[in-house]
């Protein structure tokens, strides 16, 4: 299987808080800094969640479900 990008937090603390969401969800996430620098190892720039191939629609369902309940 292949990670593939999933969304783009604002900042690394989102990217982090969004992975630990889709986490407790089962889906496996990992968070991809962008190509800048960080801050005592803290990115203030863009973060990329990535997650695997065959979760991607589970992923956005779990992430919409939580970020943005109706």
């Amino acid at each position: 299987m292949s990670w593939v990008h999933l969304t783009t937090a604002p900042d690394q603390l989102v990217a982090e808080m969004w992975r630990e969401l889709l986490v407790e969800e089962g889906i496996s996430a990992l968070v991809r800094a962008g190509d800048t620098a960080s801050y005592l190892g803290v990115s203030s720039y863009p973060c990329r969640i990535m997650v695997q191939e065959d979760d991607h629609r589970r992923a956005e369902e779990a992430l919409r479900f939580h970020l943005c309940p109706e």
